[in-house]
């Protein structure tokens, strides 16, 4: 043998197990309308970018070993728009995309390359059947390998926010892309795909319970119900690009400030369509969005889970070229008034943006919390003490600015115990008082408004004179506030505190207290 014949058996190595599970597996694969694992990674990463580790690995159970190309793990390094980022991709087509010892070691391997060297991971997801059942069967198996060996080799280090973690769910996924989704601070579905603790074949055979994937946890329970989705793909190509396009407003770790991005649109431009834009009819609803788009730049945000809980608006873009984190109430849902499900929304966002330097701007427009019989039984006072508690956490500057309603308990939610350092500001219109004067006139003055000569004139009065002092001019005055400002230049008023705030360490790098927030609650 010559060095010549050992590099040339290395690279047949390298070409059998890039051919994954082989032609036929790889064909199905492309009738679902999939791209390959492979593929994938190719597709996310800049040209020849991609440092593959564990290539020639294969499962540790000898008959499997032909049939396990890379144990169904692809993993390595590469860079998305020269940034450095570590990969993860599930090959479904080697043993159904199923975890084994060797595949889950290669895993933590990339997680802790990526923690330490301070660069995003990303996961992408595609396993249908959860743990590969022969690598657990048995007490050797389940306590000795998996429990002993994979679970308590894996550190908690990756499960703090000190990077970014994104997972995309790009097929039926079922055990370990959940966790991982559960775990990530951003997940993307493909349309059709689905994601849950157990698959329906476990159901079946455990409880009996015969239901498809899709009524069990698809795509559209992850995005409307649960909330456990962020982003939803139509493709595997869109999914990638929504990747790409989430980590344009990351850092790299949590010790970076989010990426400067330049821009031609004048930071302090006049948001001329506002009036048309926000009604000053209290009743009257709109779309926050609409709004988020004129003010920030070039029109561009990506929004975090919009399908959920729809009445709280959270999404990321750029004001004068500084990443922000916008969320706001939204009146055309529930009148902006935030329910149980926005509650969780909001906090996880929270943890988001102060885990990882991005400055908040709250847009409020709320009439109060969304009450009810249905979320009293969901808890919804703990809810918003758990998002008070959340919100009176951040460190990253803070800036408040009251659009039209400013009423109830849902006003401290949105802005939590102010701190000195946050700055709040009204636009000239906007309405303050503890409720909505109409509503607070069948609460409180009954008995004046009966006992009038002219009911309905002591009714119009009390109202009117409720009305007036719900304007914003005695919250100024006794500065409760800390201006108000002409709508048109909210743009401009942003910039320049981010600016100002922007002033010491401690606020561009915030003190990451949210870092350790449980991922639920």
């Amino acid at each position: 043998m010559t060095l010549q014949d050992d590099i040339n058996e290395l690279y047949t190595r390298r070409e059998k197990a890039q051919q994954m599970g082989g032609e036929k597996r790889v064909a199905k694969q492309h009738a679902r309308g999939r791209l390959t694992a492979r593929e994938r990674v190719l597709k996310l990463l800049d040209p020849d970018s991609f440092l593959e580790l564990g290539l020639l690995a294969h499962a540790d159970i000898p008959e499997l070993e032909e049939l396990s190309a890379a144990d169904g793990r692809i993993c390595g390094t590469g860079t998305i728009n020269n940034k450095m980022v570590g990969i993860i991709a599930q090959d479904r087509t080697v043993l159904g995309g199923s975890g084994g010892t060797i595949g889950s070691q290669k895993s933590q391997t990339q997680h802790e390359l990526a923690v330490e060297g301070g660069y995003p991971i990303i996961e992408l997801g595609d396993e249908p059947g959860g743990v590969r059942i022969q690598n657990v069967m048995g007490s050797r198996g389940w306590v000795g390998e998996w429990l002993g060996r994979v679970m308590r080799g894996r550190s908690l280090e990756p499960m703090t926010r000190k990077i970014p973690r994104i997972e995309a769910i790009m097929g039926e996924c079922f055990g370990e892309p959940s966790w991982n989704a559960a775990w990530s601070d951003h997940t993307v579905m493909v349309k059709g795909g689905a994601m849950g603790a157990a698959g329906p074949k476990m159901l079946e055979k455990s409880i009996g319970q015969k239901i498809t994937p899709q009524e069990l946890a698809g795509w559209e329970l992850q995005s409307r119900v649960t909330g456990q989705a962020d982003a939803i793909a139509d493709n595997d190509e869109h999914c990638l690009e929504l990747i790409k396009e989430f980590l344009s407003y990351m850092p790299s770790n949590c010790n970076e400030e989010p990426p400067y991005g330049p821009t031609q649109d004048d930071p302090y431009r006049k948001l001329d369509r506002v009036a048309k834009i926000v009604p000053v009819e209290l009743n009257r609803g709109y779309d926050m969005y609409r709004l988020i788009k004129h003010m920030v730049d070039d029109g561009k945000y990506f929004p975090v889970k919009r399908e959920f809980a729809p009445s709280l608006v959270t999404c990321l873009a750029r004001i004068g070229g500084r990443v922000v984190g916008i969320y706001g109430n939204n009146p055309m849902y529930n009148a902006g008034a935030p329910d149980v499900s926005a509650c969780e929304k909001g906090t996880q966002f929270l943890c988001l943006c102060d885990s990882f330097n991005i400055p908040l701007i709250s847009l409020m427009d709320i009439p109060g919390m969304y009450p009810g019989k249905e979320a009293e039984r969901l808890k919804l006072p703990t809810k918003i003490i758990v998002w008070l508690q959340a919100q009176n956490l951040v460190t990253v500057p803070r800036i408040h600015i009251i659009l039209r309603k400013y009423f109830a308990m849902g006003v401290v939610c949105m802005q939590g115990n102010r701190k000195k350092t946050d700055i709040t500001v009204a636009w000239p219109n906007a309405k303050m008082s503890f409720v909505d004067p109409d509503i607070g006139l069948g609460l409180a003055m009954e008995s004046r408004i009966a006992e009038a000569a002219d009911p309905e004139a002591e009714k119009e009065k009390v109202f009117q004179e409720w009305t007036k002092g719900s304007a914003p001019w005695d919250a100024a005055g006794l500065y409760g506030i800390h201006d108000i400002i002409d709508p048109r230049d909210t743009r401009k008023f942003i910039v320049q505190a981010l600016e100002m705030l922007r002033g010491s360490r401690d606020k561009v790098i915030s003190q990451h207290k949210l870092q350790n927030w449980p991922v639920g609650f």
